[in-house]
C-alpha cells in the first residue's frame, strides 16, 4: 500500500483515533501484514504515540509484523482434533510446506499456524485455509489439499 491508500483508509474512519485497531486491521487485510512504513504513516496521520500502536500490534494475535503467505493454513490442535490425529496431520503439513507453526515459506505462498479450537469438533481434525474449513482431514489427504492452493 502506498501513502495515498493508507490515507484513504484513515479518512474512511474519519481520522478518528478510536478507530486505530480497525484502521490497522484494514491495512493488514490489504497487505497480509503490517509493514513498518504503514505503521509510521498511521502514527503520523492520527497523531498517536508509536508505543500505543506497538502495544496493540504485539498484543493481538490477529496482527503480524512479518510478511504472511498468500494462503494462511490453520491447523486445529484442540482436544477433539488432537485425539483424532491433529499432530500427525500437522507433521504432514509441515513436511509438505517446509515450515513450522508461526512461519511463512520463502515464496510467501503459505503461512502456518496452530489454533486451540475452530469450533467444529465433530469434523476433527480440521484444517482452515484462507477461511475455508476442511474437516475429517488425514495426513494422506493433506498433499492433495495443499495442491488446490498453488
Amino acid at each position: 500500500m502506498d501513502n495515498d491508500q493508507i490515507d484513504a483508509v484513515i479518512e474512511k474512519h474519519g481520522s478518528d483515533k478510536s478507530a486505530l485497531i480497525q484502521i490497522l486491521l484494514e491495512i493488514q487485510r490489504e497487505n497480509r501484514w503490517l509493514p513498518k512504513e504503514a505503521i509510521l504513516r498511521v502514527v503520523e496521520k492520527l497523531g498517536v504515540p508509536m508505543s500505543r500502536v506497538q502495544h496493540i500490534v504485539t498484543f493481538y494475535k490477529a496482527f503480524s509484523l512479518l510478511p504472511k503467505g498468500r494462503h494462511e493454513i490453520h491447523v486445529c490442535t484442540g482436544t477433539a482434533c488432537h485425539v483424532r490425529g491433529a499432530s500427525r496431520l500437522l507433521d504432514s503439513i509441515q513436511d509438505l510446506t517446509g515450515i513450522k507453526p508461526g512461519e511463512t515459506d520463502m515464496d510467501l505462498k503459505f503461512s502456518l499456524e496452530t489454533v486451540g479450537c475452530v469450533g467444529c469438533c465433530a469434523l476433527g481434525p480440521v484444517v482452515v485455509i484462507d477461511g475455508k474449513y476442511h474437516g475429517k482431514m488425514a495426513p494422506a489427504r493433506s498433499e492433495d489439499l495443499l495442491k488446490k492452493y498453488e
